[in-house]
Parts: structure tokens; sequence; C-alpha cells
């Protein structure tokens, strides 16, 4: 049995791990595609990079979810693939060539791939019966990837931008190193996980993945090319870098009071709820080139990631078995975060550079209602979806 002083340590492991993965993607996600554009690739070349690095996130978080559910060997597949994907990612250093960067994406995504919905399945067996608190530790996350994004924005405007590459490096081989003292996990007789439809393909658990698979397309246009457009606007990089913090912080918001919301709300309210702030978002980020309204729409960013992420994670989990909850979360990143981003970033690609962010953006919102509209109608099947409170 784990004594309080020994809970709160893996809490303390837990946290460090969501400090660190997010504050490499701070580095990644807002400025990565920029040093492509800098470095005079395409928009369809960008779009392609990160479509196939999500074509990897579809496949891999399986595999090795699969694997690390069948052998109980979550900890050490964790632990390898951290380093594995630090050392991959070591190897943009040396080129700008297209092709190898492409094969190098695809190399270093099969070991990233896994380690979030690795991460997310120990938090949710650390926490226990405290599900609900999810977001208190998720929070670090969000705060690791604020003063990231702030502070690098800054050092992006004084230095060239090539300086991504080093400090991804960094923060990669520092967070597989604070990997080492994570926990086990606990030791039981499992099943053996399958992709069986009694398991993966019931009704609820498929509406789910549709819907949330639209969700994540319709952020193709903002995870991919919301730092381009803001550049291509005159933006320099202090206010891009803000306006990712801005999102970020307001994210942390809502994941701090996260055990309030879902006891006031159930988990489906909060997902439909999501999905028209998403409409509503993408409408206005298409609407104008306001440096206000932009901001403003940062912070519905609270709604669509922070609110969204948290009732997903809690959502998979609940409806997947005990002897696949590794699995669960990570088929849940591999549909969203995989499938769903790279429909969304390759579409974006290929259709940036003719039509530009403002009416891509104008398609996500449409993409974010058709993804609302599905979910609703799964829960009117069942009745109006009513559960209670936190289900």
């Amino acid at each position: 049995m784990t004594t309080p002083v020994q809970a709160n340590h893996l809490r303390w492991v837990i946290r460090s791990q969501y400090f660190l993965y997010f504050g490499v993607l701070g580095i990644y996600l807002p400025f990565f595609n920029l040093y492509c554009h800098r470095i005079g690739f395409s928009g369809m070349q960008i779009g392609t990079l990160s479509a196939l690095r999500s074509v990897v996130w579809v496949i891999f978080p399986l595999v090795w979810g699969v694997l690390a559910d069948r052998y109980d060997c979550r900890r050490p597949i964790f632990i390898f693939c951290q380093f594995a994907a630090a050392a991959l990612w070591g190897l943009y250093l040396f080129t700008t060539d297209f092709h190898l960067m492409l094969a190098i994406s695809a190399g270093h995504g099969i070991f990233f791939a896994p380690v979030i919905s690795f991460l997310e399945a120990f938090t949710m067996e650390v926490l226990g019966a405290r599900k609900q608190a999810y977001g208190k530790i998720r929070a670090w996350g969000s705060i690791s990837f604020i003063l990231t994004v702030l502070v690098l924005g800054k050092i992006v405007d004084l230095f060239t931008i090539r300086i991504i590459l080093y400090l991804v490096l960094a923060g990669a081989l520092l967070q597989a190193l604070a990997a080492l003292p994570m926990p086990a996990g606990s030791r039981q007789k499992r099943m053996t996980p399958s992709l069986r439809p009694g398991v993966v393909a019931r009704k609820e658990v498929t509406v789910f993945l549709a819907s949330a698979l639209l969700m994540l397309v319709s952020h193709g246009t903002y995870y991919g090319f919301f730092s381009i457009h803001l550049a291509d606007l005159g933006f320099g990089g202090a206010f891009i870098g803000a306006a990712w913090a801005l999102a970020a912080s307001a994210e942390i918001l809502v994941m701090i009071r996260s055990d309030v919301l879902f006891k006031r709300f159930s988990l489906k309210r909060v997902l439909l709820f999501s999905f028209a702030v998403a409409v509503l978002r993408w409408l206005m980020l298409a609407a104008s080139d306001s440096a206000a309204l932009i901001l403003t729409a940062q912070v519905l960013h609270a709604v669509t990631y922070g609110a969204f992420h948290m009732a997903s994670i809690l959502y998979i989990d609940r409806l997947m078995p005990e002897n696949a909850k590794t699995l669960g979360q990570a088929l849940n990143n591999a549909v969203t975060y995989g499938l769903g981003m790279m429909v969304g970033f390759f579409a974006n690609g290929f259709f940036y550079e003719s039509i530009g962010a403002h009416v891509l953006f104008a398609v996500s919102a449409l993409t974010a209602l058709s993804g609302g509209l599905v979910f609703a109608a799964g829960c009117l099947r069942r009745g109006n979806g009513s559960l209670p409170a936190g289900s």
C-alpha cells in the first residue's frame, strides 16, 4: 500500500514530467514550423512535415500502449522512448534538407508519440479516486509552457531562430533523466488488451473519438500556421510568444479548478460546450487581424483546449476497462492528436498559400461545429446524454 508520503512524492514526479514535456512543446509548437519557414520550406512542405509526424502519432501510441498493457512494462517503455526521441531530435542539428528532415521527423515521432498518453495513464493511476483533480497536476505543464514561450519569444527576436533546435534537445534530455524515478505502476494480473470491437469500438467510444477527431482537425490551422500567420501580419517574436502564453495562462485557470468544474457539470456537457466555444474562437480569428481580437480569441483556449482536454482524458478513462487503461489513452491520443492533427496539418499545408489563414480559420469553425453535432447526436441517442455530475 502506498503511504501518503510516497503518494505525494509520486505526484511531484508526475508534475515534473508535465512541466518538462510542455516546456519542450512551448519551444516546438510556436517556433519549429516558423523555423522551417525561415529556412525556405513552402507551406506544403511544412504541412507535410507536420502531417507525417501526426501519421506516426496515429500508429505508434497504439503499438506501445498494447505492449505496455500486455507485458505490464509501461515504465521501461516510457523511459526508453524519451531517450530515443531525444537522440533522434539531435539529428536536426546537422541538416536543413527537406527529405532528411522528413525522415528525422518520422523516426523521432515513433518514440515521442507515446510519451503523453503514457504520462496520462500514470497520472490516472497515481490519482486513483481523486481523478477529478487531474487539472491541478496538468496545470504544471501549462505553467511551463507559458514561461517558455514568453522567454523564447524574446530570445528568438535577439538571436537566430535555430537556437530552438538546441533548446528542444536540452529539454528532451532533461525530461528523459527526470523520468527515471517514475513509478512502476501497480502490478496486477491483466487480461490481454486488444482492439476488438467489444473493447474499443463500443458506440460511446466511437462517437466520442469521431467527434474529438473533428475537434483536433479544426485546430490544424492554429497549431500549424498560427505563428506564421502572425509573422505574416507583421507581429514579432515577442507578440507571438505572448499570444501563446496568454492561451496557456487561460487554460491554467480552468485546470486548477478542474475538481469544481467536474463536480458541477457532467463530462458530456463540458465537451459540448467546448465544441461551441471552438466555433466562436475560429470565427474570431477568421474575421480580424486586430491584435486585441487575436488576444481575446486566445483566452478561449481555456475551453477549446483546457476544458476539452481534461474532459477527454477523464471520459476515455471512464469508458475503457481496467486492463486497457494505457491503451485507452493511447487510442485517444492517436485518433485526436495523431489522425486529427495529421488531417488538419496536411489540409492546411496544402491550402495555406492559395487561400490564406482567414479562410482556413473559417473552415476550422465549420469543422468544430461538425464535431459538436456528431457528439450531440450521440448523446441524444442515449437519452440526451444526461449523466450525473462528473460523468
